[in-house]
C-alpha cells in the first residue's frame, strides 16, 4: 500500500496540470472501483475549476469550484500519469500507455484538463489493476465530518508533531509504540515502512509501551524529541527521493522511485545494523499482522 511519502510525491507530479485547471471532460471506464463512482460522478466533474489541489493523510484532494471535493485513494495498485497532447483522442497515445509499463486495460478514469497556463489538453489517467483504489466525491461542507476524516490525527510534516505532543498523545497508553505510531487516530499517514525506519534512527524498540515517551512527571523524554524530527526527516527524504517503489509504485512521470535503496532496516532482515559501533543483526517479528524490521541490540 502506498505510503504518505508515495502519495504526496503523486501530488507534486500531478500539481502542475491540476493547480487551477478546467476539467473538460472525464472518461469513466467502469461503473466502479474498490465503490462505485455513483450516478452523476461525471456530471459533478466536466467543466470545474480546480480550486486547489493536496494531500490528507495518504488521500488526494482535489477540491473544486461546485465546492465538491473528489477524494481519491490509490489503493493497493493504482497510480496516475500524465500525457501532454494538443488533441485529447487517446488511440494516438496508445504507445505512451505502453511506454509507461501500463496496460490500457486498466485505465479506468481519464481526466482531460486545461491547465491555467496552457491551451493545450493534458490527459490524466488512473490505472488500477487491482482497483483497490477508489474516487469519491463529498460537499466540503461536509468533509471534516465525513467518516474516513473525522477521527483522523494530525499531519506528521505538520509543526503539531514535537516531544511533547507524542508524549501526551501517548500517556498512560500501553499499546506498542510502533502500533501506537500506525494509529491513524493519532498520527495521519505514518505507514509500516517509515515507523520502523524512524524507529530505528532514534534507538527505540518497536515493541516499547508507548507510554515510555514521558517520565513520571509527565514531561516528554528526549528521546521523544527525537523521534519527532527523525520521523518529519524520514518522510521528507523519502518524499525527495520519490517514494519506495514497493511492487506498483511508481510516481506520476512514470519513473521510479528510490528510497527503498536508501532503508537502513525496513526489509533487512539478516544483514548487519548500520548503526555505527553496533554489532546487531536486523531481525523481523510480525506485530499487530505486519512485519516489523528492528536491531534488537540498538534499539533499546
Amino acid at each position: 500500500m502506498p505510503e504518505l511519502p508515495e502519495v504526496e510525491t503523486v501530488r507534486r507530479g500531478l500539481a502542475p496540470f491540476f493547480d487551477n485547471a478546467t476539467i473538460c471532460r472525464v472518461e469513466q471506464r467502469r461503473p466502479d472501483l474498490r465503490f462505485p463512482f455513483g450516478d452523476d460522478f461525471i456530471e459533478r466533474l466536466e467543466n470545474r475549476q480546480v480550486v486547489s489541489f493536496s494531500r490528507r493523510a495518504k488521500y488526494l484532494l482535489l477540491d473544486l469550484d461546485s465546492g465538491d471535493v473528489l477524494v481519491m485513494h490509490l489503493g493497493m495498485s493504482g497510480s496516475f500519469r500524465w500525457i501532454e497532447t494538443e488533441d485529447a483522442e487517446p488511440t494516438q497515445t496508445v504507445e505512451m500507455y505502453h511506454a509507461k509499463g501500463k496496460h490500457p486495460q486498466h485505465d479506468h478514469v481519464i481526466f482531460h484538463v486545461r491547465p491555467a497556463d496552457r491551451e493545450t489538453i493534458v490527459k490524466i489517467i488512473y490505472n488500477d489493476p487491482r482497483r483497490f483504489g477508489f474516487m469519491v466525491l463529498i460537499p466540503r461542507s461536509e468533509l471534516a465530518t465525513h467518516p474516513m476524516f473525522v477521527d483522523m490525527g494530525i499531519e506528521p510534516l505538520g509543526n503539531e508533531l514535537d516531544g511533547a505532543y507524542l508524549a501526551k498523545l501517548f500517556e498512560n497508553r500501553k499499546t506498542s509504540l510502533k502500533a501506537a505510531l500506525l494509529n491513524q487516530k493519532f498520527i495521519a499517514g505514518l505507514g509500516n515502512i517509515y515507523v520502523c525506519e524512524a524507529l530505528w534512527r532514534t534507538g527505540l524498540s518497536p515493541f516499547n509501551s508507548a507510554s515510555t515517551l514521558a517520565g513520571k512527571s509527565g514531561k516528554p523524554l528526549k528521546k521523544a524529541d527525537e523521534l519527532s524530527n527523525h520521523i518529519r526527516e524520514v518522510l521528507q527524504e523519502a518524499i525527495e527521493s520519490g517514494g519506495s517503489s514497493l511492487k506498483d509504485h511508481r510516481q506520476a512521470d512514470g519513473s521510479l522511485g528510490y528510497f527503498q535503496h536508501n532503508f537502513s532496516v525496513y526489509d533487512r532482515e539478516g544483514e548487519a545494523c548500520q548503526t555505527p559501533k553496533c554489532s546487531g543483526v536486523i531481525e523481523r517479528k510480525v506485530q499487530n499482522g505486519r512485519s516489523t524490521f528492528f536491531c534488537p541490540k540498538c534499539q533499546k
